[in-house]
């Protein structure tokens, strides 16, 4: 389904648009328009990241200028593809932050969302969709467009933009550092939710769709809803299950 974005977008024409020869060279197209100061996105089936994979462990080790998004089209249950391939484990090797949007008024919000954060804490965002989230349907509120900044341009930068090791030796400890400011604002996000039900000991982690197919289960059991899936705040964690016996993790 995510060639159906880029078939959706071009019809905006405020927004700059294009089919690229392949997922590399996309993602790269994208880097661009993110090192020129605009708001970029790729969009790619979870096995096009393998092929995208070269430019974006590299372009993860450099600062942010505008927002980068990767849009991964996972397929859990391989509904039409070739491997299961779970992108979170690829994003947070990449030292990504990841969303799992549940329907599609998240699927819209977190995208912007994901672009605030990616220029907040300079850092790529990917944001994590599965083929029956794609293919499900809800109600979408519209609100008013942001209107980014005009871009500021290219900045002729060895240091921040030319990974050669005496750069690159640098960045990982700026990798590092990002995800721990990413890891202190995940502690209060609104992005994960706390359902708390009277009488239980027992706590449902779960992400994605898989939350409103346990809602039409009404479990007996409180439920933690995750938006931001990593980095997840270890301390937050602790002190949620630390207070039930029994903690179940829900995926699809």
């Amino acid at each position: 389904p995510t060639v159906e974005i880029l078939e959706k977008l071009i019809e905006y024409e405020e927004i700059y648009s294009e089919f690229s020869t392949n997922e590399k060279v996309a993602l790269e197209v994208a880097i661009g328009g993110s090192f020129y100061g605009v708001r970029s996105m790729a969009s790619m089936k979870h096995v096009g990241v393998n092929i995208a994979s070269d430019p974006l462990m590299t372009f993860t080790q450099t600062p942010i200028k505008g927002g980068f998004l990767l849009v991964s089209g996972d397929d859990p249950g391989l509904a039409s593809s070739q491997n299961e391939q779970d992108n979170r484990i690829f994003a947070k090797f990449a030292s990504m932050g990841i969303l799992d949007p549940s329907d599609s008024q998240e699927a819209k919000e977190f995208t912007k969302k994901a672009l605030e954060l990616s220029e907040e804490f300079s850092i790529p965002m990917m944001l994590r969709i599965t083929s029956r989230l794609c293919h499900s349907r809800s109600v979408v509120h519209i609100n008013d467009r942001l209107v980014p900044d005009n871009p500021k341009g290219m900045e002729k930068d060895h240091e921040k933009y030319c990974m050669i090791p005496p750069q690159s030796r640098d960045k990982q400890f700026f990798m590092k550092d990002r995800l721990d400011k990413l890891e202190e604002y995940a502690y209060n996000t609104e992005l994960n939710t706390l359902e708390l039900k009277d009488n239980t000991d027992t706590l449902i982690i779960t992400s994605g769709l898989m939350y409103y197919n346990l809602k039409e289960l009404a479990p007996d059991a409180s439920i933690w809803k995750l938006g931001l899936i990593y980095p997840i705040s270890e301390k937050k964690a602790k002190e949620i299950t630390s207070k039930f016996k029994r903690v179940i993790v829900l995926e699809e």
